[in-house]
């Protein structure tokens, strides 16, 4: 069993790896200043769509602050017009199975969570109108990601002591050169391997012991192939990667692994072109590509070592189950093709581990954003150790930015917490627990973590499908992913409006084996000393009473 595992990890894990160099050079070279980057026929492409909208990114350059107003500006746009399409998608075309309206809370839960890349679900799919899965959450699979991506190149380009560009103009560039070509080809290759993709209505069909039952189908393969390359993870169906229709066979179970892996990835390389220093975006990539192994085998080493399989995914058996699960939580996608709730408390531990420190990959955008924001905290206490101030590419963190950081590190941790112990607390949170104790604090911490962490899957057995957690979790989600991208923006802002610091052979090197060893040991410092106790009290304890 272990042979199996290895040689299917280190399979996917090359081939990610090959694909995401190429892929981080090509947005290396297309998302550079606008007066540094090559030009080709989709840039042709992009110009029309930014001419339909008004953008003009040569006289455009935004601030910090012009960029973050757009982004909130857009997002506001998307999140009034899905409120009121799901609110009503009961009056809507495209309804062949008499979807009724969801209730408000629903919608304003359902809507954010797909805005901010999360996906949390607390209806099942099959309770949505074709117009609300395609029109609606399929648009948002594709705006949701470009979100924090966007950010993400603005941060990269002020570090890199260049115009921070345009948001409209990034926006448009990445459907039209990243998120569109990539599904369009592998949603074809999922029809191929036996993923529907029709508008038609439900069928009734005979079982083999001669009764009747409802199946649902509907355009799966264009929302499950954007749901995984955008790291977004809602399901079409309840039952997410574990229904037949979503995830058929081992062959689409491997594209949907990919796919997670894919942009994440490729962004320290990216990163790595943009600054000019290849050698810093693979130290980065390095990195996460060890903690991305330690905390995957340690998710199969748990479910190996389990004698029991209840609540996986049988088909994939536990080594489809621990990769899947621990790819999932590392990309922050949020699919799952086997219930989280029912895998062995380590292994809940590990999934919980990778959301909390979100840099393993983390999602499209924001995984590396916190990337960033580890290494600024690991300059910073290197400088305190050396005595000297703090510099990262030339530029000095000082009083602002240090506050600006500590802040955005802070955010994360005070909603998980804070939103845990509130429900652990009021009648509505205790209520929705199904397995009293250790497990069902582990439960609800999973949920506010995931919704944070713009993650999206769930503990499962947990009864969320109410007011009190629609409205509770969406604070979580709407702050957890805002305040972090707006902070980062000025950040960035900050350091692009200093003077660059001569360096000399004095200066600490952040591309070296060393710098990566710090910033690893920070990583798992900040994020144990942050989160151990809660841990310990949910799914450690968990394990210690089996």
């Amino acid at each position: 069993m272990w042979t199996q595992f290895i040689v299917q990890f280190w399979i996917l894990l090359v081939i990610a790896l090959i694909s995401a160099v190429l892929l981080g050079r090509y947005i290396g070279t297309y998302f550079a200043p606008v007066h540094l980057r090559k030009s080709d026929s989709l840039g042709r492409v992009e110009k029309r769509f930014l001419r339909m909208l008004g953008v003009d990114e040569r006289k455009q350059e935004q601030s910090w602050v012009g960029y973050a107003k757009s982004l909130l500006l857009v997002n506001l746009l998307f999140f009034i017009g899905g409120y009121l399409l799901l609110r009503f998608q009961g009056m809507l075309p495209f309804n062949p199975n008499g979807a009724a309206n969801l209730d408000w809370s629903t919608a304003m839960h359902t809507t954010i969570s797909f805005m901010t890349n999360t996906d949390q679900q607390h209806y099942s799919g099959e309770a949505l109108s074709y117009l609300s899965q395609t029109f609606v959450l399929g648009t948002m699979l594709f705006v949701a990601p470009t979100m924090a991506f966007t950010v993400c190149m603005a941060v990269i380009r002020g570090l890199a002591n260049q115009p921070l560009g345009n948001f409209y103009a990034d926006f448009v560039r990445f459907i039209v050169r990243i998120l569109f070509p990539i599904a369009f080809v592998f949603g074809l290759i999922m029809i191929l391997l036996g993923v529907p993709q029709t508008f038609g209505g439900a069928v009734t069909v005979t079982t083999l012991e001669g009764a009747k039952q409802l199946i649902y189908r509907g355009p799966v393969a264009a929302f499950e192939v954007i749901k995984q390359l955008g790291n977004n993870g809602g399901g079409f169906f309840g039952a997410n990667g574990a229904h037949p229709f979503e995830n058929p066979n081992g062959p689409v179970n491997f594209i949907h692994m990919f796919l997670m892996l894919l942009i994440p990835m490729s962004l320290p390389i990216a990163y790595g072109k943009m600054i000019n220093s290849a050698k810093q975006g693979r130290l980065f990539l390095g990195v996460m590509t060890i903690l991305f192994i330690m905390m995957t085998f340690g998710t199969a080493g748990s479910l190996l070592a389990n004698p029991t399989a209840h609540g996986q995914e049988l088909r994939f058996g536990q080594i489809g189950t621990a990769l899947y699960s621990s790819i999932t939580t590392a990309a922050e996608t949020g699919a799952v093709n086997a219930m989280h709730d029912s895998l062995h408390p380590l292994a809940g531990l590990i999934q919980l581990g990778n959301m909390m420190l979100n840099v393993v990959y983390g999602g499209t955008g924001a995984g590396f954003l916190n990337v960033l924001l580890y290494a600024f905290v690991a300059v910073f206490l290197t400088g305190l150790l050396i005595g000297r101030t703090p510099t990262f590419l030339g530029k000095k963190l000082e009083t602002f930015e240090v506050k600006l950081i500590a802040s955005t590190l802070l955010v994360p941790p005070f909603l998980i917490l804070v939103g845990t112990a509130i429900s652990m607390s009021v009648a509505p949170g205790l209520g929705a627990i199904s397995n009293p104790g250790y497990h069902g604090l582990s439960q609800v911490l999973y949920e506010f973590t995931s919704a944070t962490a713009n993650n999206g899957s769930g503990f499962e057995g947990l009864g969320d499908a109410n007011v009190y957690w629609n409205v509770s979790t969406s604070f979580a989600l709407f702050f957890g992913r805002y305040i972090p991208l707006i902070l980062m923006l000025a950040i960035a802002g900050s350091l692009k409006a200093k003077p660059s610091v001569p360096q000399d052979e004095f200066s600490f090197k952040t591309d070296t084996p060393l710098f990566g060893t710090v910033f690893l040991g920070t990583v798992v410092l900040v994020g144990a000393l942050t989160f151990l106790p809660v841990l310990v009290l949910g799914p450690v304890a968990d394990w210690l009473t089996m």
